[in-house]
């Protein structure tokens, strides 16, 4: 149940939940060091109070365990058998404490979590009549944006896109690798771009501890960070890499909850952390992640997953917190999508992003669009 500021004596129950299965064709592919993405199948949330008023949220798993064991699969399973029952059963008063509820003797799924968490948000944030960012405790009106740039043929390829994207005003470029198309395709960019745009690499894990003395050659390419290079959850061995690298080391997958970032800071395993929301169970999880950064002192940036203008919306009010300093993966709509399913879409301008006023997470669904994408579809009553 959420409790809406316009009626504080009022509770508003949860009715309904419905899951929703949309096809969205990329407008090009993107390939990581362990697979390669031609369209998104992505599932939808809506949670729906009892006066009519919703909520949207939207699951980041893919449709192969590369990136995660979750995929779109298994998590609608969890959230249809577990995680909507949980919560259309639970007796809370905020979004924020939807976390406690589907956390408790339940273990992992944490994208199926997030999905119908962020969700709740959403609502409560419209409910109150205020923007999601607010209600996290946003306090930035725009968001410092960077490209991902996926593995491409040859080393001129991603120079090429690299300095399109500084063209047209990104703030920070990340190169995705793996072994083989690393150093020379880095060193390519580097000499396109120039010594000024803040450059980084992400590996999503495709090393080892022993590729040590071979990863260390991008420190002279002076990159901002290279992210996630080990094995997920391999905390050890990246604080080993660490003492070998000039260069941060940023973790992605390693971060599922707060407990994670507390044990690299202590480890000395990165010095960076990507944000995820969908990654780490949600948004509750997400704000206690950014509080320890913060008061560490440790930089915190919010990542991507290919994520509907819905999600992105999501991400741009996490993005608004304080202690994101560093450039997001925040890409407006047009990056990704011949036509998003948000209206307005998602927009940058000379590298920023605008943190929207409007209620929740600040643009609308264009739901003719998704009921015609619409593959699967599933309604859960209370």
């Amino acid at each position: 149940m959420l409790l809406s500021s316009r009626a504080s004596l009022v509770v508003l129950d949860l009715s309904r939940v419905t899951l929703r299965r949309i096809r969205l064709p990329l407008k090009a592919p993107f390939e990581i060091s362990s697979g390669r993405v031609n369209d998104r199948s992505i599932t939808l949330v809506t949670v729906e109070s009892s006066d009519g008023a919703v909520g949207w949220g939207e699951c980041v798993a893919g449709e192969t365990p590369n990136y995660s064991s979750e995929t779109v699969h298994s998590t609608w399973h969890a959230m249809r058998e577990w995680v909507v029952p949980r919560v259309l059963r639970a007796d809370v008063t905020r979004a924020r404490d939807i976390h406690a509820v589907v956390q408790r003797d339940f273990r992992g799924n944490l994208m199926a979590k997030a999905a119908i968490e962020m969700a709740c948000w959403d609502l409560e944030a419209r409910l109150r009549d205020i923007p999601l960012a607010r209600l996290l405790g946003g306090v930035r009106p725009e968001i410092e944006t960077g490209i991902s740039l996926g593995i491409q043929p040859s080393p001129d390829a991603l120079a090429a896109q690299a300095a399109a994207a500084v063209d047209v005003g990104y703030r920070r470029i990340k190169l995705k690798i793996k072994p083989g198309t690393d150093i020379d395709y880095v060193e390519a960019v580097r000499e396109t771009v120039g010594p000024d745009v803040a450059l980084s690499v992400d590996a999503n894990g495709a090393y080892c501890l022993d590729d040590a003395a071979h990863l260390a050659q991008l420190d002279r390419m002076h990159l901002l960070m290279i992210e996630q290079p080990l094995a997920a959850g391999d905390l050890v061995r990246h604080s080993r890499l660490q003492r070998e690298l000039d260069t941060p080391i940023c973790l992605d997958e390693s971060i599922t909850c707060v407990e994670d970032a507390e044990d690299m800071v202590t480890l000395g395993s990165g010095r960076i952390v990507n944000i995820k929301a969908g990654r780490v169970g949600g948004l509750a999880s997400a704000l206690a992640i950014h509080d320890f950064c913060r008061d560490t002192g440790v930089p915190v940036w919010c990542g991507g997953m290919l994520e509907s203008g819905i999600g992105r919306g999501h991400n741009v009010a996490l993005a608004s917190l304080p202690n994101f300093s560093l450039p997001g993966d925040v890409s407006p709509s047009a990056r990704y999508w011949e036509r998003d399913i948000v209206i307005p879409e998602w927009e940058m301008n000379r590298g920023l992003v605008t943190v929207p006023n409007a209620a929740g997470i600040g643009v609308e669904v264009d739901v003719d669009r998704v009921d015609t994408l619409t593959t699967q579809l599933e309604t859960i009553e209370r």
